[in-house]
């Protein structure tokens, strides 16, 4: 069987240099590849590809949203985040999403290549780091917040309201206001300020 992939990275160099390693191997075919976010969406409806490998820093749409977006319209068998960040807020960020697996630029080609074979076959695909603190946060060591409670929390880092936050999300005030006390709760706080602080501090958010 021939495991289809899309390749998702702002850089062109590093495209040609991952075309490259995965076309060497007789039972990868790259399908398409791209620069951004929005152009990922698109084509992973066009060339519905078994694997989708996804950097996470992209213009515009960034990579967690886009692999929210393919993975909500099933257009992928799986997103792989290939990255150069392993942040405990990008690493949560990304799982939420639905990506199957989170591999750093650092890994060889062999495991790379193994990477995308095994997320192809329905496996995980964690770099050591990456499941060394998913294991940690498994031990109950940090509050785990879901994808949407990150965007809540994002948008009072920028300062916005909670009416202003559902007119961006498109939900209710009241629903913005549920996912904010969820948010005090697990974070252990008992206001804005200190819920954003908090999240910065552990990682969830990046610093402003």
């Amino acid at each position: 069987m021939t495991v289809r992939v899309l390749i998702v990275d702002d850089h062109p160099i590093v495209r040609q240099g991952l075309r490259a390693v995965l076309t060497a191997q007789p039972d990868l075919a790259v399908v398409a590849e791209c620069g951004t976010g929005e152009e990922a969406v698109a084509l992973a409806a066009a060339t519905v590809p078994d694997v989708v490998l996804m950097d996470l820093r992209l213009p515009g749409l960034n990579g967690v949203e886009a692999t929210e977006r393919i993975v909500a319209a099933r257009t992928a068998a799986a997103v792989v985040v290939l990255t150069t960040y392993d942040s405990d807020g990008d690493i949560l960020r990304a799982v939420a999403a639905g990506a199957t697996g989170y591999l750093l630029k650092d890994a060889s080609g062999e495991e790379l290549v193994a990477g995308i074979r095994t997320a192809a076959t329905g496996g995980t695909v964690l770099a050591a780091p990456v499941a060394a603190k998913l294991a940690t946060r498994m031990r109950g060591d940090a509050p785990t917040l879901s994808s949407r409670e990150i965007q809540v929390l994002a948008c009072a880092a920028r300062g916005l309201s909670n009416p202003e936050t559902g007119r961006e999300l498109f939900i209710s005030e009241a629903t913005v206001k549920s996912h904010m006390m969820r948010i005090f709760d697990k974070l252990g706080v008992s206001d804005r300020t200190a819920a954003v602080t908090a999240a910065i501090a552990r990682g969830i958010l990046s610093p402003p």
